[in-house]
C-alpha cells in the first residue's frame, strides 16, 4: 500500500486511489455529528452560489457552512458542530460549503474513491482502509480555507498513516501541540458566537463514531452518505 500526504487545493487535484480528504476543523468533524443525528443526506457543494440555488429549489433542504469561519447570510447554521447538535435533523438533508473541506472534494476528480477524513472517525477510516486494502491511498489536508497547512489536519492525516503502518501516536502530546497553535482560536473571546470552544473538544473527539463518509456522484451532484464500519 502507497501511502501519500498531500496538502491543500493542489493536493486534492493530484490525490489518487483511496482519497481521504481532511478537514478536522470543522467540516467533515461536523459532517459525522450531523450523521450521528439522524440526517439523511449531505449535499456537499464547493460554489456557495449552487448552495443558495439547491435552498431556492428545495426549500426544505438545510444549509450549513462558512466563509472564512462565519456562517453566510441566509444560512441555518454555520459551520460549528456545537451549534448543530441543537437542530432537529433526523430525515433532514444538508447542503454544506465550506472554505476547505467541500473544497477539496469538489477537486478529487483523479481519486478512484474518496472519503471525508476527521479525528472523531480516524479508527473507522483506519479499518476502512484496511478492509479495501487499495494499492494507493491519498490523505490530503485541506488546511486553513485551503491558504496554508494547519496543525490539526496534518496531525490527522500523519496519525491515519501511522495507524495504517502500525506504528503509535501520541495523541495526547497531538492535542495538546493544536491546542496551542491552530485550535488556539476557539479559545479566543471574539470569536465564540461563530467559532465556540466547545468546537474544539467536539472535533477532538478521537474515535467517537464508528463510521466513514463516502463521496458519491449522483447526476452531477456530489452526496456523502455513512458506511458504519
Amino acid at each position: 500500500m502507497n501511502i501519500r500526504i498531500l496538502d491543500l487545493l493542489e493536493g486534492a487535484k493530484e490525490a489518487i486511489g483511496l482519497t481521504v480528504i481532511i478537514d478536522v476543523f470543522r467540516a467533515f468533524s461536523l459532517a459525522c455529528y450531523a450523521f450521528d443525528k439522524g440526517v439523511e443526506k449531505i449535499i456537499p457543494v464547493g460554489d456557495i452560489e449552487q448552495a443558495y440555488a439547491l435552498k431556492e429549489n428545495h426549500p426544505e433542504y438545510i444549509l450549513v457552512g462558512e466563509r472564512m469561519e462565519k456562517k453566510p447570510e441566509g444560512f441555518d447554521y454555520g459551520n460549528s458542530p456545537m451549534h448543530l447538535l441543537e437542530a432537529d435533523l433526523r430525515g433532514k438533508t444538508i447542503v454544506h460549503t465550506t472554505s476547505s473541506g467541500t473544497q477539496g472534494l469538489a477537486n478529487a476528480e483523479q481519486a478512484s474513491e474518496v472519503i471525508t477524513g476527521s479525528f472523531v472517525n480516524a479508527g473507522a477510516i483506519v479499518r476502512y482502509i484496511q478492509k479495501k486494502n487499495p494499492e494507493s491511498v491519498s490523505l490530503v489536508g485541506m488546511g486553513y480555507a485551503t491558504l496554508y497547512q494547519v496543525e490539526e489536519d496534518e496531525g490527522c492525516a500523519h496519525y491515519i498513516a501511522n495507524e495504517l503502518k502500525g506504528i503509535r501516536t501520541d495523541f495526547d502530546k497531538m492535542l495538546k501541540n493544536i491546542r496551542e497553535t491552530s485550535g488556539a482560536r476557539f479559545f479566543l473571546e471574539e470569536k465564540q458566537h461563530y467559532a465556540p470552544r466547545e468546537d474544539f473538544d467536539l472535533c477532538m473527539n478521537l474515535n467517537r463514531f464508528d463510521f466513514v463518509l463516502k463521496k458519491t456522484v449522483k447526476n452531477g451532484q456530489m452526496e456523502l452518505g455513512k458506511i458504519t464500519i
